[in-house]
């Protein structure tokens, strides 16, 4: 039976507590007035640009000013900015891999069930990652931060569009819509998991059927849900903006991350000599997830792109506008990261069974991941004062310092090796 290694236990704690002084750090160091931003502009060669713009003739003071105020926002923003980044990254991961744990269950695969440990590991991730999010979100209600600038009364009121859409987004029915999607989510994946852990003392096929049912139902609550979730969390940041097929979208980001977490987690476990059941032919499905979704996730970015790209509405193509022209290098390089490696490296079949190569491609795809879900949030919370530095690294390092924590402790109270699941026999022979 596996147990937490020190070793494991020593860096999990590590990153979190590197990540945790990176952040406060972060929270200090940013400016607190418009006079040190002005300092800090004039001491920058792009803000020299910006200055000598604005301050061009003397009636435009006052836009300096504004332009002053308006880069302290942002920069007030760049570590919340990090920490919700990395929070939803993480969270969405675990309920991706839930959702493809669910999968198993409902289409009732053979293949899959000696893996279900590792699935049910990563979902438990779950719980924490919610909390944050929730307290994130307090924090954004209560104006200590501008994430979501629709919850700001004042833009509100002068902003005919946000206005207009009040109805839906308010804070009250926001935190509700949150609860039920977290509720929802929570409940019935412990109940699955449950179940599934029950199985291992009780061999009744009904813990099996149950959980056959009930992950049909998380399936349909989750695609609806999801939807509206990525729509709340990440696309009611860019307020005037909208697409059908955001949902989607996210969806494929979370799936992939899910599925590649789950790979590199059991050829660790496998490398350690805890998973001698899972063979070539699983960690080789488990690589064709990762590649077809990554295909998928590309087919839908570009779907997205060329339409609102072609159509040329203004409403739509602000939204793209703004990340080509302040974020060329992380717009166009978690494409080349997302799409171009998968392919290139995991389209060859051997190549599958490899697994040091999958390794590299799916720590490569998790950051190519990460860089999608900052695209999605840093244009409408810092605009053009983005950068990848103390915020953006400690938020990762405390994230992943609590996944790895909460993760591997929930792997080391259980056998890795489901018992009892009717098609474990089937799985544990499997060969493709």
């Amino acid at each position: 039976m596996y147990k937490m290694s020190k070793n494991v236990q020593l860096t999990a704690i590590i990153l979190m507590i590197v990540g945790a002084v990176g952040l406060i750090y972060s929270f200090v160091d940013t400016p607190s007035s418009v006079e040190e931003v002005k300092e800090m502009l004039a001491n920058d060669h792009h803000g020299d640009e910006a200055n000598t713009a604005n301050a061009a003739n003397a009636d435009h003071v006052d836009d300096h000013d504004s332009h002053a105020e308006h880069v302290l926002t942002q920069l007030k923003n760049k570590p919340w900015t990090a920490i919700y980044t990395s929070s939803l990254f993480f969270f969405l991961l675990a309920l991706g891999a839930f959702a493809f744990y669910a999968i198993q269950h409902a289409s009732q695969a053979g293949w899959s069930p000696v893996l279900f440990r590792v699935m049910e590991g990563v979902s438990h991730y779950m719980l924490p990652g919610a909390v944050i999010l929730i307290v994130i979100f307090i924090f954004s209600a209560l104006n200590m931060n501008h994430l979501f600038i629709w919850m700001d009364p004042e833009i509100v009121a002068n902003d005919s569009i946000i206005s207009a859409k009040t109805g839906y987004l308010n804070i009250p029915f926001f935190f509700i819509r949150a609860l039920i999607y977290i509720g929802g989510w929570i409940l019935l994946s412990r109940v699955i998991i449950n179940n599934s852990r029950k199985l291992d003392n009780n061999p009744d096929i009904r813990l099996h059927k149950k959980n056959f049912k009930l992950s049909a139902i998380f399936l349909v609550f989750f695609i609806v849900t999801e939807s509206m979730m990525s729509w709340d969390w990440i696309m009611s940041i860019d307020t005037h903006w909208f697409s059908t097929l955001f949902g989607w979208y996210v969806f494929a980001s979370m799936f992939v991350a899910g599925i590649t977490a789950i790979a590199l987690i059991t050829i660790y476990l496998k490398k350690l000599g805890y998973m001698e059941f899972v063979n070539d032919s699983h960690i080789h499905d488990l690589a064709k997830f990762m590649f077809g979704m990554s295909i998928f996730w590309t087919y839908l970015w570009f779907s997205q792109f060329l339409l609102i790209w072609y159509s040329n509405i203004p409403e739509e193509i602000v939204y793209y506008a703004a990340r080509i022209q302040d974020y060329k290098i992380p717009f166009f390089g978690m494409v080349a990261i997302n799409f171009l490696f998968p392919l290139l490296i995991l389209m060859n079949s051997d190549f599958k069974r490899i697994n040091w190569i999958i390794v590299f491609s799916g720590i490569t795809i998790l950051v190519g991941h990460y860089l999608n879900f900052y695209v999605m949030i840093a244009p409408g919370t810092v605009g053009e004062s983005w950068s990848i530095g103390i915020p953006e690294i400690s938020s990762v390092l405390l994230i992943a310092g609590l996944f790895i924590f909460v993760v591997f402790n929930a792997l080391g109270k259980v056998n890795l090796l489901p018992k009892n699941n009717p098609f474990l026999k089937e799985s544990k022979n499997y060969h493709y």
